[in-house]
């Protein structure tokens, strides 16, 4: 249970739940424990009746033991019954405390899960797959609710009741309660091993379930590929198997559970006849009465379900350590984005690279080396160059969702490691290149974030990035729901649809990674007449991979394997005659075959 101690924080946080159950558990199993003494006394007498009874057959005083008799028994089948009543009004209370804390537990795990995950950088998510992340934050927060709930409400409801009856038996009869649990110590043994079992093949379990989880996700997210490329059978088979080596493995721990119950019924078992054998012999010794047997074999049948929970709980207890164990290893993970209390004062868009260096941490690739720069506040500067030159790279390393090698990034004059990053990014408008849209309607995309959604400023930045009629010809318009990841969107809408959602909050610092390569030459000269209007007092940088005769910039870097290798205007660099001059070349080309075909 090592890995289980992280939630003691949690215990403790909700202590007087956890007091007030235990003392619910011990109340309702006191009233337990008083059953069978009222049984006992009720049939001891019973018993000494009867003997009366026979001596005075026949007297007028025998009717009047019979019917004294009936009514003491009624008094005590209505104590039992009371008893019983009130054990049950405890059992409740017991549930809506230790239950509940369960639940509460559950939902602040999930949450700071959820916050850590946030927290972590974009190396973790290169090297996690989304499955195993869904699947520790979901099925092994369940594993772990199991422990905090049923387990803890039964693992309580055994130690009491476990300490009472044992109690109860010893001031009765030492020798009678030493047989009854003599089969106890065999089980304690078969417990600690087969604990063990369970914990290994539990760990088993929950790995394959996420890797099913991962597939499943992958699958599911990429299902145009996969059926543009006709793999459904392929897929469903590797499923299959890999369900298959699931399933085994969930056999293999119900065979483990399988053969542990039984045992633990035949060991219950052989205490009730140990316990009638021996007290039978006690009776006939005169060291105990009949009734004693009764209720000897109550309290042995009362401990036969909490000793059968057992394993039970063992299993759950195990698999919730397992399932911990995975939760404590991503908690462990400190994210390599380190926060400062800095706060970013009104930027002016000032960004210098100062013989910047970065390494990706997860592949060892070099993407920016010894790059140098500085753009100045209000420019519009342009990144081009091949695919994995580092264009992307920089914009990262803009908004620190990674941090350099070496070198070093200055925002205003200020060392960007000592800017807090929340702040840092709020005054960055960011559009990636793929246009990443979330489950919602447009018009909360627009708006990301905000609680209160301002229409008519949805509607303005909408038309700014030329996505506003395509959004009011939709039959729900601006309350569409775009579907997971945008899917109800072309790749157009989406890039124009994420420009929207960039710009509304009015950044210091624009940053488009090739946002409109998805758009008409129509459309795009819409959007860049918007861009070159608005953007005037705002620092820009345009990553491309096609030069915009529309968008006058102020220079154009050219990238090649992480150095800059050319950097000027649009007319510097056609003098230079190189890489940049190649690529207008080759555009103008392309649109001239356009024309003509």
């Amino acid at each position: 249970m090592k890995h289980l101690k992280y939630l003691n924080k949690y215990l403790i946080k909700y202590k007087w739940k956890f007091l007030f159950g235990f003392l619910f558990v011990t109340l309702s199993n006191v009233f337990s424990v008083i059953q069978p003494r009222l049984i006992r006394d009720a049939l001891d007498l019973v018993i000494e009746n009867i003997r009366f009874y026979n001596q005075v057959s026949g007297f007028e005083s025998s009717q009047l033991i019979f019917g004294q008799t009936v009514k003491i028994l009624l008094l005590f089948a209505v104590l039992v019954i009371g008893c019983a009543l009130i054990m049950g009004i405890f059992m409740y209370l017991m549930r809506e405390t230790v239950i509940v804390m369960s639940r509460l537990i559950e939902y602040d795990l999930r949450k700071e899960i959820f916050r850590h995950y946030e927290e972590l950088d974009q190396t973790f998510y290169r090297k996690n797959r989304t499955g195993d992340m869904m699947a520790r934050i979901t099925e092994d927060v369940m594993k772990v609710r199991m422990y905090l709930g049923p387990a803890i409400m039964y693992g309580m409801n055994l130690i009491t009741l476990f300490i009472l009856i044992v109690s109860a038996m010893l001031m009765v009869n030492v020798k009678l309660t030493l047989y009854a649990l003599l089969p106890l110590p065999i089980l304690s043994i078969s417990i600690y091993y087969i604990s063990n079992l369970i914990h290994k093949r539990s760990e088993l379990i929950q790995i394959q379930l996420s890797k099913l989880n991962s597939i499943a996700q992958e699958i599911y997210s990429g299902i145009r590929v996969v059926k543009s490329y006709v793999q459904e059978k392929f897929l469903v088979k590797y499923f299959e198997e890999e369900s298959e080596i699931y399933k085994n493995k969930s056999l293999a721990l119900v065979g483990v559970n399988a053969l542990f119950f039984p045992m633990i019924i035949l060991l219950i078992g052989l205490s009730s006849v140990l316990t009638i054998y021996i007290g039978g012999l006690q009776v006939n010794s005169g060291a105990i009465s009949a009734g004693n047997i009764a209720e000897f074999v109550i309290y042995i049948n009362q401990l036969t379900w909490p000793v059968t929970a057992i394993g039970w709980i063992a299993s759950i207890i195990q698999q919730a350590d397992a399932s911990q164990k995975r939760i404590n290893e991503f908690l462990k993970i400190e994210p390599l984005i380190k926060d400062t209390e800095g706060i970013a004062t009104d930027s002016l868009g000032e960004i210098v690279f100062d013989h910047v260096t970065f390494v990706y941490p997860d592949s060892g690739i070099v993407a920016l080396d010894d790059v140098s720069f500085k753009i100045k506040p209000g420019e519009k500067v342009a990144f081009m160059g091949r695919t994995a030159s580092g264009k992307t790279t920089i914009c990262d390393l803009i908004m620190r969702l990674f941090d350099v090698t070496k070198g070093t990034i200055y925002l205003d004059g200020r060392d960007i490691l000592t800017i807090n990053v929340h702040d840092l990014r709020e005054r960055i408008g960011f559009v990636p290149q793929d246009g990443f849209l979330f489950s919602n309607s447009i018009a909360e995309n627009i708006a990301f974030g905000e609680d209160h959604l301002d229409h008519s400023k949805i509607k303005e930045y909408a038309r700014k990035a030329a996505v506003y009629e395509d959004i009011v010809n939709l039959p729900k318009q601006f309350e569409t729901l775009v579907g997971e990841r945008g899917v109800t969107l072309s790749g157009g809408q989406k890039q124009r649809v994420s420009i929207a959602r960039a710009l509304i909050n009015d950044p210091e610092i624009v940053i488009l990674d090739d946002s409109m390569s998805a758009v008409d030459p129509k459309t795009e000269k819409r959007i860049t007449d918007f861009l070159v209007e608005d953007l005037q007092a705002k620092t820009s940088i345009i990553i491309t991979h096609r030069v915009n005769p529309h968008m006058n910039y102020d220079r154009i870097f050219i990238l090649e394997k992480g150095k800059i290798i050319e950097s000027g205007t649009h007319e510097e660099l056609m003098d230079l005659g190189g890489f940049y001059q190649k690529i207008v070349q080759k555009q103008q080309l392309d649109e001239q075959q356009i024309k003509f075909v």
